[in-house]
């Protein structure tokens, strides 16, 4: 649904994106993650047509966004982190003006507006002034006129900017929803909002792509993302043995030695759990165990590693 290839945006002696390459495909729910001044909002707006990129090509739903803007337009739903909304206006008046610009009339204006409505959750508030609302119910208003045309890739910057936790939960649930049916990107610096409504993590620091895959495929792209520690007593030589022989460990080390007992780092294989595996070694073995802990990592540790360049 959508492929970019070499992006490069500048500004003048800045180069905000510097040569992305990336695919979305069809019904994924993509967070597109970095620190603030990374080039996130940069990308979307060239995915949008709002900005031309320098270099690169980027095509939605097959048309390119510099030569095929008006197909690409009819084909996404936009939700800038500042909401476009007319304050003067009711939100049954904005949406169906919307509706209009869309080129949508008669009965099919009428049932996608009700849709939205539904769909969004803005039942409450249909008839009130734009200025009138909550932040949240503004959000929800932005959704609506993002989607009414119903179209087939929502791309969404920073959806829960600005939102109290409650809200954040309602906009993280209608986003899920949505996800079912449509290809989503969100981007966003807040990583509890990937972690909990995206299935892959796209990665950007400074312009240039650092990660790109499930959350699982990411981990490992942090050194020790999967860390075993053990307290264990016994003879140094037999535990150092057998843990050098632990089947799915790819190595371990030597981190600490107090009161009698050794500290160690197992460090596993992508996606391999050792915990039994070095409980029955110890059994075997004779050495006892005085502390045995995974520890998972989280993405806010993961995001921070990767985009310190590994360090920290």
């Amino acid at each position: 649904m959508i492929e970019v290839s070499g992006l490069t945006k500048r500004f003048g002696h800045i180069t905000a994106v510097d040569n992305i390459s990336f695919k979305v495909a069809k019904g994924e729910v993509v967070g597109f993650l970095g620190p603030n001044g990374a080039g996130k909002s940069t990308t979307m707006r060239v995915l949008t047509c709002y900005l031309p990129a320098d270099e690169g090509r980027c095509t939605v739903a097959g048309f390119d966004v510099l030569t095929e803007s008006v197909e690409v337009r009819k084909r996404i739903g936009y939700l800038p982190e500042n909401t476009p909304l007319y304050s003067e206006m009711s939100v049954e008046g904005f949406l169906r003006y919307i509706a209009e610009v869309r080129g949508i009339k008669g009965e099919d204006q009428k049932r996608k507006i009700d849709q939205m409505i539904q769909v969004c959750g803005i039942e409450p508030v249909v008839k009130m002034d734009i200025s009138e609302l909550s932040r949240g119910f503004r959000q929800r208003v932005g959704l609506a006129q993002a989607m009414i045309h119903d179209p087939e890739i929502l791309i969404m910057d920073e959806p829960t900017s600005g939102l109290d936790p409650n809200q954040i939960i309602e906009i993280r649930e209608l986003i899920k929803k949505l996800g079912k049916e449509k290809t989503v990107i969100i981007s966003t610096h807040i990583l509890s909002e990937a972690e909990a409504t995206c299935s892959r993590m796209i990665i950007i620091d400074k312009g240039k792509l650092i990660a790109d895959g499930s959350l699982e495929d990411v981990a490992r792209l942090a050194s020790g993302a999967n860390v075993h520690r053990i307290k264990a007593r016994g003879d140094k030589n037999v535990i150092e043995r057998e843990l050098g022989s632990l089947p799915g460990a790819a190595g371990f080390k030597l981190v600490g030695e107090e009161f009698g007992l050794l500290s160690y780092e197992i460090y596993g294989e992508p996606n391999r759990e050792l915990c039994e595996e070095i409980f029955r070694t110890a059994v075997k073995s004779g050495f006892s165990l005085a502390e045995l802990f995974h520890e998972r990592r989280t993405l806010e540790d993961i995001f921070i590693q990767l985009t310190r360049g590994g360090q920290g």
